[in-house]
């Protein structure tokens, strides 16, 4: 397939020819499985989404991850690598909206069980494409064993954990705030929303105070939710304010007594210092009115309309209804002023809604305990997290945690294993993965009907490290070695798959988390197809191969600051790529031109073969230690210098005319650095590898 006249006759290299070739070349080689003294080292994928395409930060993160791989191998590991995909519950089901759009539906058109089926056939036709991107990177996966979160045994694995979590009274049903799309109309995760900057106001309102003919002055972006204000509050290290505390305001329009309470969440250099407390309506403030019991009054409901609390604005939406509010504050002179500012509004990042934090009846999980976990397990080392300046923030975040809200109201996801009460709605339920044998407690009767609510998309992720063991073989493989991520995601998933991985499988599921560089524009800013700031990796592997976009990448890579990306190493790559073709076409002649060349074996190294050497052995040394603490760029770096300068430059100008060098330094030397060069650039190396020496993957050679 692969012969000495593919060398002979190309004085360029064309990866665009070859890489593909080589890619079905491995893929039988790449099968996970357990090998007798064999050590494993196994590797965590982060699961795109379905409705994902490769983007810049997957290719780094997983070329990245590939390069590992495959120089585990060649260090003599038993490399253990899944591949598996995300059904991104809401974002899926958005795209599905979309297509039924433009056919003039709604989902409520085809009503929950036809939606399903749409979805499914959605996923059918073009849930596998990012995964088929991922192979245009060269990464080295176990294509026979893709996971899902919608497998069967994925959603038992799921459910079980659900399950537990309840029988440990982890899991409890509330009516409290939390983030809400009403386009999607469902709760959203904080990565789900997308903050804007956009131009708004800052309104100074006057609340009077009770039996004085003062007022205090509060500063707030969303005038309309001062309808559903419990209390005011003022930060205890608040000296100008402090006299206020104890007083009674009194709410315009509505009259309800507000009191004047002390709480340590008070920002005192927002506005005036004072902080109007709408429990139902912040995450914040909900958070003050549990310390010091205020009631939660909701004034905008799930569409974004003010509700029956909202007095003379009932049936408003909620932009109406703020700029009725400010009319009528006007009107009393209750405006002090209103100022123009640039804030950042939280949309929904699936539709760019404005989100509204109002309350909703859903599934928490506790996070107090769980939060500890996770903390133990990065205090005491038994996870690493690399570079550790991402420590402090993981600490931070552990201990400011809110209780998780679990469950979301849309159709496409993993179902609850919640069951409520046909006759008496959903304050009767029970928590089963079956259908309840027992009555319900409160008309006595076994209508049961499980519920539509599905779990966050986090959650079913949470679990991934060892849901996505499915034999008995394949739970060997828990813990995993390494699990790389983009910052971003550090709370969302990684701090929840070290607790998920403690509580249920009593270990860490991994020994170490590498956060990785953000791949940014050459300006600085982050890249975004929808900005048109995105770059296509697929365009420029078109253009330049998979070999030196990898070297382009890693190339710019530092473990301690963001990448700006830069083409120009990929051109760079791509000259390296013939630097290294030409290299072994020259070693090819010298090979086959071995009976005219003096054999010196038995005579001492020359000088050169010192050096080169002394060289490749220091190269070696180097190259391991950046491994080892995942600094890519500068093991690539060294490479380059040391087979284009001092192999090419240097060792290879000596054959030129002087045959006394031994012929076995020169073949040691030009294998020792085709598999030095493998992990980076590998569908080069492969091809020089079947061509020259073996018809085996050039990963299963070892370093020497």
């Amino acid at each position: 397939m692969f012969t000495k006249k593919i060398l002979k006759e190309n004085t360029k290299y064309n990866p665009l020819e070859f890489e593909e070739k080589i890619y079905q070349y491995w893929e039988p080689y790449f099968k996970a499985k357990n090998i007798k003294d064999k050590k494993n080292f196994i590797i965590l994928i982060a699961p795109p989404n379905i409705t994902g395409s490769l983007h810049m930060g997957h290719s780094l993160e997983n070329t990245i991850l590939d390069t590992l791989a495959r120089y585990q191998k060649m260090k003599g590991f038993n490399v253990i690598w899944l591949p598996g995909i995300d059904h991104a519950g809401i974002a899926t089901q958005n795209v599905v909206e979309k297509e039924l759009k433009k056919e003039g539906l709604t989902r409520f058109d085809l009503g929950r069980e036809k939606f399903l089926k749409r979805v499914w056939q959605w996923k059918e036709r073009y849930g596998n494409t990012i995964l088929e991107q991922f192979k245009k990177l060269g990464l080295s996966l176990d294509w026979s064993r893709i996971r899902f979160t919608l497998d069967k045994k994925y959603v038992a694995w799921v459910e079980k954990a659900f399950l537990e979590y309840y029988k440990k009274g982890l899991v409890y049903r509330s009516l409290r705030p939390v983030n809400f799309c009403p386009r999607c109309q469902t709760s959203l995760s904080d990565l789900e929303i997308e903050y804007r900057e956009r131009e708004g106001f800052l309104y100074y309102l006057k609340y009077p105070l009770k039996n004085e003919s003062n007022y205090v002055v509060v500063a707030t972006t969303r005038p309309e939710t001062m309808l559903g204000d419990t209390a005011l509050a003022v930060n205890p290290k608040d000296e100008q304010n402090f006299e206020l505390v104890g007083k009674i305001a009194i709410l315009p329009f509505l009259q309800r007594e507000l009191p004047v309470i002390l709480d340590q969440r008070v920002d005192p250099k927002f506005g005036t210092g004072i902080l109007k407390v709408t429990p139902a309506h912040s995450l914040v403030d909900y958070e003050i009115a549990l310390r010091h019991g205020l009631p939660m009054i909701s004034v905008i409901d799930e569409n974004a309309k003010m509700n029956q609390n909202a007095g003379e604005f009932q049936g408003l939406d909620y932009l109406t209804a703020r700029q009725k509010i400010v009319e009528r504050l006007r009107e009393l002179n209750l405006i002090e002023k209103i100022e123009k500012i640039q804030h950042n509004l939280p949309t929904c990042e699936r539709c760019g809604t404005e989100i509204q934090v109002i309350p909703s009846k859903e599934w928490f999980l506790k996070m107090k305990d769980l939060a500890k976990l996770a903390y133990v397990a990065v205090k005491r080392n038994e996870v690493e997290i690399y570079p550790v300046k991402f420590k402090k923030p993981y600490f931070e975040w552990l201990k400011n945690i809110y209780d998780w809200c679990l469950s979301r109201k849309i159709w496409w996801g993993q179902v609850m294993p919640v069951w409520y009460c046909r006759n008496c709605g959903d304050d009767e339920y029970q928590v089963s993965i079956n259908k309840p044998k027992t009555k319900c407690k409160q008309c006595k009767k076994s209508k049961w009907i499980r519920t539509e609510e599905v779990f966050d998309t986090w959650f079913s992720s949470a679990l991934w490290p060892f849901a996505i063991l499915y034999t008995s073989q394949e739970k060997k493989w828990y813990p995993a070695d390494i699990v790389a991520s983009a910052r971003e995601i550090l709370h969302l998933w990684i701090t929840r798959m070290i607790f998920s991985g403690k509580f249920f499988m009593k270990k860490e599921p991994f020994k170490t988390v590498f956060i990785h560089p953000t791949v940014l524009t050459k300006e600085g800013k982050r890249m975004s197809k929808s900005l048109g700031t995105g770059i296509d990796p697929l365009e420029l592997i078109g253009k330049y191969g998979t070999d030196a976009l990898r070297f382009g990448l890693l190339w710019q890579m530092s473990a301690h600051q963001d990448l700006r990306f830069d083409e120009r190493p990929i051109e760079q790559g791509k000259k390296f790529l013939n630097k290294i073709w030409n290299a072994y076409r020259f070693y090819s002649i010298i090979r086959d031109s071995r009976s005219k060349i003096q054999d010196s074996r038995d005579k001492k190294l020359s000088s050169y073969d010192k050096k080169i050497l002394n060289s490749l052995k220091n190269t070696k040394k180097f190259v391991d230690k950046k491994i080892q603490v995942y600094e890519f760029g500068l093991a690539l770096k060294r490479i380059y210098k040391f087979f284009w300068h001092e192999l090419c430059d240097d060792y290879l100008e000596t054959w030129k005319g002087k045959s006394k060098n031994s012929i076995q330094v020169f073949d040691y030397v030009m294998l020792e650095s085709l598999k030095l060069l493998h992990p980076f650039v590998p569908h080069l190396t492969q091809l020089i590898y079947l061509i020259l020496y073996k018809q085996k993957p050039l990963f299963a050679e070892k370093f020497d």
